[in-house]
């Protein structure tokens, strides 16, 4: 069993930045995906970021260019800064985990809200 403790949230003018942080635990196996979803009230969760533990990292269109997504593969964590913040970002921030063979694992949810 996997767990996931995510950390960073908040409230942040337009504009500004945040960084999330989520720690995978529990596992003696390497976490093959890393990443984070969102979901906005009203709306389906949606991808923002993913990352390998070979590197390679996918983005979200909307969030391309502000937010950057890294991963410390000998701690299980995965960060998500996050630059250029504007309210359609809002939403409660999922951190997501999957390894091969096994159903994702998510976190709670940490709330960002932008907002003036």
């Amino acid at each position: 069993q996997v767990q996931l403790e995510e950390s960073g949230g908040g409230l942040v003018q337009p504009g500004g930045s945040l960084r999330l942080s989520c720690t995978a635990s529990g596992s003696d196996v390497s976490i093959n995906r890393m990443g984070w979803y969102r979901q906005a009230p009203g709306k389906q969760r949606e991808l923002v970021a993913l990352s390998t533990v070979g590197g390679s990292a996918n983005y979200a269109n909307s969030v391309k260019g502000r937010f950057t997504i890294s991963r410390d593969n000998a701690k299980n964590t995965v960060y998500l800064q996050m630059n250029g913040l504007k309210p359609e970002d809002t939403a409660v921030y999922y951190c997501y985990a999957w390894r091969l063979g096994f159903d994702p694992y998510w976190g709670q949810g940490t709330q960002v809200t932008v907002s003036s």
